[in-house]
């Protein structure tokens, strides 16, 4: 009886020591988020002290890489921008759950969660761009010159736009309408210098526009829409500027100031006439 308490004791402490090692829990909802090739693997849950998470990755038929600022970490997030150098290759990453930096374990293989396959090429958004507006003097055309927005890429010290990186791929898209209209165009250009002679003459147009890259699968032909930018309308009546309560509420103020000031000056005239008579001593008319 007392020889086995000794080897009741170890198996205790190997299951034990075992079992916690084995109990580290599994990432779960590892995905990309990418935009503009700044790339980031997200997953769940936030650990405990008592595990960390380790990154590893490889594009298609290539070796496992680490980023060592994702190895034994207590962060949920890795930034992959500056590893995935071959834009056009299909990565996926592993989240293992290990134990913390200065802890050791048993375990020859530790629980991993797989993120899915990823193209930087492909599958990055594209954020909006910014663009300038600017009319011709006899207002018969209307030019957008759009800037390419920047990624988080460098090459030669260079920090790279998307044109850059997709080249003859990259269209604007414009979409369009009349100020105050729901009425929509879209055209579509090559260039960043986009020239719009369709519009009519003296009106006011509002514009957005997103970047299109039509190679791409459908979801991701398109980027985000640009802020809206309107012309201004130099021609536009009054009807169309005001609504016609604020018209009347303009017409009314101008009545009542114009009462006032025949009133005032009514007033003014009567006080002079009085006060000239009572100077001259002459009784004053009955009006």
């Amino acid at each position: 009886m007392t020889g086995t308490l000794p080897v009741a004791l170890t198996l205790v402490f190997f299951l034990s020591t075992h079992g916690a090692s084995g109990s580290y829990p599994r990432a779960q909802n590892v995905t990309w988020k990418s935009t503009n090739f700044k790339t980031i693997l997200s997953w769940e849950p936030k650990p405990s002290a008592d595990y960390s998470y380790t990154v590893e990755f490889s594009a298609s038929g290539g070796n496992k890489q680490r980023n060592l600022h994702c190895t034994r970490s207590s962060f949920t997030t890795c930034d992959l921008s500056t590893y995935l150098t071959d834009l056009k290759a299909h990565y996926t990453a592993d989240v293992l759950s290990e134990p913390p930096i200065d802890a050791t374990s048993d375990l020859i293989e530790f629980p991993h969660t797989s993120s899915p396959r990823f193209c930087p090429y492909e599958d990055t958004d594209i954020g909006k761009p910014d663009f300038k507006l600017k009319v011709s003097e006899d207002k018969k055309k209307t030019t957008l010159y759009v800037t390419d927005p920047l990624t988080a890429l460098f090459k030669d010290g260079q920090q790279l736009n998307i044109r850059d990186i997709f080249s003859e791929q990259l269209q604007y898209r414009v979409t369009y309408r009349r100020n105050k209209s729901t009425g929509k165009k879209v055209y579509t250009s090559k260039t960043n210098e986009i020239e719009l002679s369709d519009l009519d003459r003296g009106e006011s147009y509002c514009f957005n526009v997103q970047a299109y890259i039509p190679s791409r699968h459908t979801d991701k032909q398109l980027g985000e829409m640009s802020q809206t930018q309107c012309s201004n309308d130099d021609n536009a009546s009054i009807f169309k500027v005001y609504s016609i309560s604020v018209i009347a509420c303009a017409i009314f103020l101008i009545l009542l100031l114009i009462g006032i000031v025949v009133a005032v000056t009514v007033v003014c005239c009567k006080r002079k006439r009085k006060s000239q008579h009572e100077k001259d001593g002459l009784p004053l008319d009955v009006i």
